[in-house]
C-alpha cells in the first residue's frame, strides 16, 4: 500500500515568497512491517550481496567477547512485549507471565557474549533506483546499501555507518544469508525488517537554517495564531507551526533539508577534499510523534499503541529519540561520508 503524505496546512510560501527558491524535495521512505527479499527497497531487510565480496566487519569490535546483547533475545523482547500490550488482562494484572519476565530481563541484562572474529556490520536499509528514480547515486550504479555497527562509536553516540553503491545487474551469484553478529552494544540499533512506500514531498529548511529576520517574521506570524486566549482553544483554533508542519519532515528520509534541532547549524564539509557536503540519508526512529501533521492519510485510523504501531515499525532509535542524517560529499561518492545527530 502507498503511503500519502496529507496537504501541508498552508502554503508558506504565499505567506514568505523568499522560502520558495529555498525549497527541496524529500523522499519520505515510509518503512512499513514487511518479509523484504534482496531484491526489494528495505530497511532492515537482506542485502543483495556478492557472495565472492567478504562481508564488511567493524575494525574496533574485533575481541574475542564484548559486553552486550543478544540479537535474538532482543527480537523475542520485542515479540513478547508486543503480545503483552495487545492482549486483554484484568485490572491490576501483570502484564507478562514469570517465565516472559525472565525472557526480557534477561535480553536487556548486558552480559559478556563471545564473538568468533571481528564484529560483523548489520543491514540498515537497501535502495534501489527502480523504487526511488531521484536515488542520488554514482554514474552506473542503481543500488545503495547502508550497514553500520551495532555499538556506539567514539563520544558521537550512534553507530559508524558504512555506505556501498552498486549495480544490481553484476551480482549474478548473491549471498545466501549474511552473517550476523553473536553481540550487539545497543538494541536500539537493530532494525526489525520493513518494506518501503517511498513518496516525494517538499520541505523548506528548518528555522535554524533561515535568515534571522526571516527566521524572525515566521516566529511573529506563529505568535500572532496562538494569542494564548483559552477560549479560543476551546473552540478549536489550529496552530500551524512552521518547524514541526511547514518545513522538515519527519522519519526516514532522502534528501531534503537537514532537521535541525537540539543544536544550531554548523559548518560541514568533506574530510577529504574541503567541498560542500549534502544530506544523502535521514534513520528517523519515528515517522510522527506528537505532532500528527505528517502522518499519512493511510495510517490516520491507526488508534494503538504508539510506540508499536506504524510509525515505529523500524524499532530503532537514536540517541534520546532523535535521528541520524547520512552526509556525502559533493564532488565525489567516493570520498568519506559524515555523520550528524540531531
Amino acid at each position: 500500500m502507498s503511503r500519502t503524505t496529507p496537504p501541508r496546512p498552508l502554503d508558506v510560501t504565499a505567506l514568505f515568497p523568499e522560502l520558495a527558491p529555498l525549497a527541496r524535495t524529500a523522499v519520505r521512505l515510509h518503512p512499513r512491517p514487511g518479509a523484504p527479499t534482496v531484491a526489494d527497497s528495505s530497511i532492515g531487510g537482506p542485502l543483495l550481496w556478492p557472495a565472492d565480496e567478504p562481508w564488511p566487519t567493524c575494525a574496533d569490535h574485533d575481541a574475542p567477547t564484548h559486553r552486550g546483547l543478544a540479537p535474538g533475545d532482543v527480537r523475542q523482547r520485542r515479540r513478547i512485549l508486543a503480545d503483552a500490550w495487545t492482549r486483554p488482562r484484568a485490572e491490576g494484572a501483570d502484564l507478562l507471565t514469570p517465565e516472559e519476565r525472565e525472557i526480557v530481563d534477561r535480553a536487556v541484562s548486558e552480559t559478556r557474549i563471545p564473538q568468533d572474529g571481528p564484529v560483523p556490520l548489520i543491514p540498515v536499509a537497501q535502495l534501489y533506483a527502480a523504487d526511488i528514480p531521484s536515488l542520488p547515486r554514482p554514474a552506473g550504479t542503481d543500488l545503495l546499501q547502508v550497514l553500520w555497527c551495532p555499538f556506539d562509536h567514539d563520544e558521537d553516540y550512534m553507530p559508524a555507518s558504512e555506505l556501498y553503491w552498486r549495480a544490481s545487474a553484476d551480482v549474478t551469484d548473491p549471498l545466501p544469508a549474511a552473517p550476523e553478529p553473536s553481540v550487539i552494544g545497543n538494541a536500539d540499533y537493530l532494525p526489525e525488517p520493513c518494506l518501503l512506500h517511498p513518496e516525494t514531498v517538499t520541505e523548506y529548511p528548518a528555522p535554524h537554517e533561515l535568515p534571522e529576520e526571516l527566521a524572525d517574521r515566521i516566529h511573529a506570524w506563529e505568535e500572532e495564531q496562538d494569542p494564548g486566549d483559552e477560549g479560543d482553544e476551546e473552540e478549536g483554533v489550529e496552530v500551524v507551526d512552521y518547524q514541526y508542519d511547514l518545513s522538515v519532515a519527519p522519519g526516514c528520509k532522502l534528501g531534503g533539508h537537514a532537521p535541525w534541532s537540539f543544536s544550531d547549524p554548523f559548518p560541514m564539509s568533506c574530510p577529504e577534499c574541503g567541498a560542500d557536503v549534502r544530506p544523502l540519508l535521514t534513520v528517523d526512529g519515528a515517522e510522527w510523534d506528537g505532532n500528527t501533521s505528517w502522518r499519512p492519510l493511510e495510517d490516520a485510523d491507526y488508534d494503538g499503541l504508539h510506540f508499536l504501531g506504524p510509525a515505529c515499525a523500524t524499532q530503532l532509535t537514536i540517541g534520546r529519540s532523535y535521528n541520524m542524517q547520512i552526509y556525502v560529499c559533493e564532488a565525489s561518492y567516493d570520498h568519506p561520508h559524515i555523520q550528524n545527530m540531531q
